[in-house]
C-alpha cells in the first residue's frame, strides 16, 4: 500500500526505517522527512498542518494509510477533517480524533479524564486569571517542590517545577498573567510532585483493542545527573528494567484499560498510539501525563525492537483489527544517546558540517540534519540519535557511545550518563 508519514524527526526517521521494512509497504511519502528518511522513502514538501495540501496529496498518490508522527496536526484535528470529507473518508488514518487528542492538548482535560475513570495521578488544581487566588492558595497546602504546567501546548517546555513556594507563586502569576507560555498558559495545572522514578508505557489502540508496546526511559535534561534545562530529550533505554511483570500488571489494570474504556464511555474514536508518562511510586503506577503520539527519543529505542511488521500493525489499528495481529518483540536491550547542537536547548548554530554520520554496529536516526547537495549539515538543536542493541544495557550503551564519539560536527555534544541509573536494575 501507499503510506503517508508525516514529520521530520528522529521519531519519524524510526517510524520510515521499519516502515520501509515492510512487504505490505509499497511506496512510502515522508512530508517533509528529512536526509535519513530520504533514504528510505520519498520526501515532499507539504506543510503538516495544512489538511487541504496533505489531502489532495493523498488523492493524487492513492494514500491507503496516512500515518502522523508529532503531536500539532492530531491536536489541530487531522482525523476530524479527513472523516468530514466524503472523498477522504476511505484512507485510513494512524490518528485519534480532535476530542482524543486533548488527552495531550489539554493537560486540564487529561487530568479531569483520569479522576473521571479511576486512573490514578497525582492532585491537581486547574487554574485561569479567575480563580487565581484559589491557585496561590492550593500551592500553600502543598509540600514543596511544586509542580506548574501549561494547559495547552508548549513544545515540551510548559512544565516548571519550583523548588519554594515564594518561587511557585511568582512563576504562576507569570504563566497566567504574563502570558509565559503565550496561550498555552492562558490555563495552568498545579499538581502534587510525585517522588519516584519516571518511565513511558506505549500503547497502540483501535479504539477497542490495544497492544502494549515495549516500556522506555527518557532522559530530559540537557546535564549529566538530570541536571540543567528541560529538552525535547536526550536519550532513552528500552526496556525499563525496573518495569516487571508486576509492575506493568499493574499498568494495564489500573490505567490502559481504564483509557481504553473511558474513550469507549465518552465515545472518542481512537486509532493510535498513547503514550503514557508513568511515575514508579514505590511500585505503584501513576500517570504523570498522557501524549497521543509516539515519544521522541522513546521511538528510536522502541522501534528497533519490535520484530512485527510495523505497516501491519498500523494498518490493523487504523482498521479497527488489531485483535487480527500479533505484537513480537527483541528481548535486547536498546539504548538511545541523542546527539544535540552547541548551546541547545537555547541558542546554538545551524549549518555546521557532519562527518562519519553512517554507523555500522548503530542505527543513527537523523534529527535535525539537512543536505546542500554534498554535504550533511546540522539544521536542528537535537541532531541525531543514535540506538544500538545488546544483551544488557552496558553493552548497547558501549556501542551507542563509541558511534556517538565517532560522528563529527563542530559543536557536538551528548549525555555520557544515559542509562547508567539503571544499571543497577539489570
Amino acid at each position: 500500500m501507499n503510506i503517508l508519514l508525516l514529520g521530520s524527526g528522529g521519531r519519524e526517521h524510526a517510524f520510515a526505517y521499519k516502515l520501509a521494512q515492510s512487504k505490505k509497504t509499497e511506496t512510502l511519502y515522508i512530508a517533509p522527512g528529512n536526509p535519513g528518511t530520504a533514504q528510505l522513502g520519498i520526501n515532499i514538501a507539504l506543510d503538516i498542518t495544512n489538511f487541504e495540501n496533505l489531502a489532495a496529496f493523498c488523492l493524487e498518490k492513492k494514500i491507503e494509510l496516512l500515518v502522523v508522527g508529532p503531536e500539532a496536526p492530531l491536536v489541530k484535528g487531522i482525523y476530524d477533517y479527513f472523516q468530514s470529507k466524503e472523498e477522504l473518508k476511505s484512507i485510513l488514518l494512524v490518528a485519534p480524533s480532535f476530542k482524543g487528542a486533548q488527552l495531550e492538548g489539554s493537560k486540564d482535560f487529561a487530568k479531569q479524564f483520569m479522576q473521571e475513570h479511576n486512573i490514578p495521578t497525582a492532585k491537581y488544581k486547574t487554574i485561569t486569571k479567575e480563580n487565581l487566588e484559589e491557585g496561590l492558595a492550593f500551592l500553600e497546602s502543598l509540600p514543596a517542590p511544586y509542580v506548574l504546567k501549561a494547559d495547552g501546548l508548549a513544545a515540551g517546555k510548559g512544565v516548571v517545577i519550583p523548588d519554594t513556594l515564594e518561587e511557585a507563586k511568582n512563576i504562576l502569576q507569570e504563566m497566567i498573567l504574563e502570558s509565559k507560555f503565550g496561550e498555552a498558559s492562558q490555563k495552568v495545572v498545579i499538581e502534587e510532585f510525585m517522588r519516584g522514578i519516571e518511565l513511558s508505557v506505549f500503547v497502540l489502540t483501535d479504539g477497542k483493542e490495544y497492544l502494549i508496546l515495549p516500556t522506555a526511559k527518557d532522559y530530559k535534561r540537557i546535564g549529566e545527573g538530570d541536571t540543567g534545562l528541560n529538552t525535547g530529550g536526550m536519550g532513552a533505554v528500552s526496556p525499563v528494567p525496573f518495569a516487571d511483570e508486576v509492575f506493568m500488571q499493574k499498568v494495564e489494570q489500573r490505567i490502559v484499560i481504564p483509557t481504553i474504556q473511558g474513550l469507549q464511555k465518552e465515545n472518542i474514536e481512537y486509532q493510535g498510539f498513547i503514550f503514557i508518562g508513568l511515575m514508579n511510586v514505590q511500585g505503584n503506577p501513576f500517570v504523570v501525563e498522557y501524549n497521543v503520539r509516539m515519544g521522541d527519543p522513546e521511538t528510536e529505542a522502541v522501534f528497533p525492537r519490535i520484530e512485527s511488521d510495523l505497516a501491519e500493525l498500523l494498518y490493523a489499528a487504523a482498521s479497527k483489527q488489531l485483535k487480527s495481529v500479533e505484537l513480537k518483540v527483541n528481548p535486547q536491550f536498546a539504548t538511545t544517546v541523542v546527539l544535540v547542537s552547541g548551546g541547545y536547548p537555547e541558542d546554538f548554530k545551524k549549518g555546521m558540517k557532519i562527518e562519519n554520520a553512517e554507523a555500522s554496529e548503530s542505527l543513527v536516526f537523523h534529527a535535525g540534519t539537512a543536505s546542500n547537495g554534498e554535504d550533511l549539515l546540522t539544521s536542528g538543536g537535537r541532531v541525531f540519535a543514535v540506538t544500538s542493541l545488546g544483551n544488557s544495557i552496558k553493552e548497547a550503551l558501549a556501542k551507542s557511545f563509541k558511534t556517538a564519539e565517532n560522528i563529527r560536527y563542530e559543536g557536538k555534544y551528548y549525555r555520557k550518563d544515559i542509562g547508567k541509573d539503571l544499571l543497577n536494575y539489570e
